[in-house]
């Protein structure tokens, strides 16, 4: 997908004194009012530095948590601003609103090279909702319109889709085009082509594994909705968190699967455990007894998908294999982080979870590309139109 650059407008529009409208993902996680992870920080300083050093008024905009279209103090982006400005070297003025007079006053005293964060878009309901007062509101601040915020780009909200029409410029900022070039990239991949899926849910990734299938040379399957899987097939899962409203749908990914050509690899053991808290009560074992739940796959099985990871030539990795933020349940997820990164596979590794365990292991310069979009980056490979990428076509 071809979009206009950072790079392009800088060069063809200038920015310099012009008030450019940033879109960024600052959706960071909190801990006791401390942010826990600075990776969306980092990832959001490209744009931001090219932009402040070409001259640009940059107003820069995000959502944080949930906060229901209500102002919450627990979802302030205030802690962002003073993450932002010891990253920049240069103040980060705060409005305590993305709209009306807070916001108006502190984008006209913003100078050239200077920038101003808005507070949380999601304390507005319009954001959400797309509402058309509430998007004019957000473009009325800004003569140039930027998304970075590849981690919002499937959602039609405001600030990523309503407003982006009242701009004559617009342009994908540095992350979101990288995004964008290295996605590409696997919906024509490089064969064997693997795909290793995790999580909770069966229905979280469905339409991945449905998209995948007929692209993919091997599915490899981990976290709790491996359970949903074993037990379509009639295979004892214990406790383990399963649904059972998509036992039709497994069973016909196993069909598609073998129609396709492509391996679907499951766990052949497990780590489990009487409960998620029980950890001193964890063992390894090939059949789940009745009174525990499997939290995380075996070794066998571990060591199986980062076998296949390091004989493939394109990875996709989305969602964690195991409970892993217990160290207990852990070890899946660390063998097939490993094995991806000892790959010399293009390697893309995308979700929230997956990218901490990745982080936490140390070996994020050894991935291809680390994805900031969960959701947006499964729906992307999908082959699915994402609202604020569509937006910037023109």
């Amino acid at each position: 997908m071809t979009l206009r650059g950072l790079d392009n407008l800088i060069q063809e529009v200038g920015v310099r004194g012009k008030r450019v409208f940033v879109r960024a993902d600052l959706n960071v996680p909190m801990r006791d009012g401390a942010i826990a992870d600075t990776t969306r920080i980092e990832a959001s300083l490209p744009t931001l530095r090219k932009l402040l050093s070409a001259g640009a008024r940059v107003v820069l905009s995000s959502h944080l948590g949930r906060p229901k279209g209500k102002r919450d103090p627990a979802f302030s982006l205030q802690p962002v601003s003073e993450a932002l400005a010891s990253r920049l070297g240069r103040p980060v003025h705060f409005a305590e609103d993305c709209v009306g007079a807070p916001a108006e006053t502190a984008v006209a005293n913003l100078g050239d090279g200077d920038i101003a964060l808005l507070e949380n878009l999601r304390f507005h309901d319009g954001e959400t909702k797309n509402d058309p007062e509430f998007a004019q509101g957000l473009a009325a601040l800004a003569d140039v319109y930027v998304n970075d915020a590849f981690g919002t780009a499937h959602r039609a909200h405001a600030s990523t889709a309503g407003m982006v029409a009242s701009f004559e410029n617009v342009a994908a900022g540095d992350l979101l085009q990288s995004e964008t070039v290295n996605l590409d990239r696997l919906l024509t991949p490089e064969r064997p082509f693997m795909c290793l899926l995790g999580g909770a849910k069966v229905s979280d990734k469905l339409g991945v594994l449905e998209a995948l299938i007929e692209r993919a040379d091997v599915i490899g399957i981990g976290g709790a909705m491996a359970y949903t899987f074993l037990a379509a097939a009639g295979q004892p899962i214990g406790k383990s968190l399963v649904e059972t409203d998509r036992f039709d749908d497994a069973r016909d990914i196993y069909e598609r699967a073998a129609v396709n050509n492509c391996d679907l690899l499951l766990p052949t053991d497990h780590i489990v455990a009487t409960g998620p808290d029980q950890a001193d009560t964890a063992q390894i074992v090939t059949e789940i007894p009745d009174d525990t739940a499997g939290f995380d796959i075996g070794p066998v099985s571990a060591s199986q998908f980062a076998e296949r990871a390091c004989g493939s030539k394109t990875i996709l990795w989305n969602g964690p294999m195991g409970m892993f933020e217990e160290p207990a349940f852990a070890s899946g997820t660390a063998t097939v982080a490993l094995g991806v990164a000892e790959s010399s596979a293009l390697s893309v590794v995308g979700g929230g979870d997956s990218l901490a365990a990745v982080n936490q292991l140390g070996i994020g310069d050894r991935i291809g590309h680390l994805s900031t979009g969960g959701g947006a980056s499964l729906e992307y490979v999908q082959g699915l139109t994402l609202p604020g990428i569509a937006a910037l076509e023109r």
